[in-house]
């Protein structure tokens, strides 16, 4: 019991002293609670990778990106080669502010149109502002919550382990989508699908269907919400679950194993393979 008590101490002890004497960042020491950068006309990406953190990234009339961090923890603002990383760190000895709400801003050109990598290991992110276009834009989610809006991206990715994630508006030229698990709802989409769902539920409304969509379902459930009007030619194939659809279907073809089918000219492509689960257009 002596011992036991003993070590909790020591442990203690440690840690008070790490905390008051040393600024832990990664393995460095240092750190600040506010950075910024100015976006030269070398950098074609800003990479933003945060975790246990609320972040919200705010377009405005600037040149610069700031960053501004609320909480325990630090902060990297840093240009390196053709990228511009914000980056937070959080103490070594960080088990006893497990509750600690901690919030980071970042505040980016709202003209800004080349690339952008979002990595986030949990928290939650949002992304404001009225409209932003960008070449590339990738997500990629360990946990937590994002809500995106109102974005024009050449080229979008996404790739998600577990979470919610929700986009009002998204306009591309290609979306490619891997769910692990976790929860996708998107408003107001235009552009190709690419995705592939291992569980969860992947929902889409689509404004304009006026490319291809391939869909390959592990487990889960997949909605597609199509415009009335569509113009699609349907090839489905099932191993386990199903495929259903509200739109009646020209030189259909259908049993427990596939559904096929056009509806209007049928000028755009979706094909669906599902292993379990159900897929669902309407």
């Amino acid at each position: 019991m002596k011992r036991i008590v003993i070590l909790l101490l020591i442990i203690t002890g440690l840690y008070i002293v790490f905390n008051q004497t040393f600024q832990f960042n990664g393995f460095a020491f240092g750190g600040s609670k506010n950075g910024r950068a100015t976006l030269s006309k070398t950098i074609d990406t800003i990479e933003i990778n945060v975790g246990s953190v609320r972040t919200t990234i705010i377009p405005e009339d600037r040149n610069d990106v700031e960053a501004v961090l609320t909480g325990k923890g630090s902060l990297i603002v840093k240009e390196t080669g053709n990228k511009l990383i914000v980056e937070t760190k959080r103490k070594i000895f960080n088990w006893f502010s497990f509750s600690e709400k901690r919030q980071l801003k970042i505040y980016i050109p709202e003209d800004y149109n080349s690339n952008m990598n979002i990595q986030i290991g949990s928290g939650r992110l949002d992304f404001s502002g009225e409209s932003m276009k960008l070449n590339k834009l990738s997500l990629d989610i360990g946990s937590g919550n994002v809500n995106l809006g109102h974005l024009e991206v050449d080229e979008f990715t996404h790739d998600v382990s577990s979470g919610n994630v929700k986009i009002d508006t998204l306009t591309t030229k290609k979306g490619t989508f891997d769910l692990s698990s976790g929860n996708l709802d998107i408003e107001h989409y235009t552009g190709a699908i690419q995705a592939d769902v291992s569980s969860g539920r992947f929902a889409v409304q689509m404004d304009q269907l006026n490319d291809s969509i391939d869909i390959d379902l592990s487990s889960g459930d997949v909605k597609l919400d199509l415009p009335d009007h569509a113009d699609f030619n349907l090839n489905g194939k099932v191993s386990s679950g199903n495929i259903s659809s509200d739109f009646p279907l020209t030189s259909s073809g259908k049993d427990t194993k596939r559904i096929q089918g056009i509806h209007g000219s049928g000028e755009n492509k979706i094909n669906v393979s599902v292993s379990s689960g159900h897929v669902h257009l309407f």
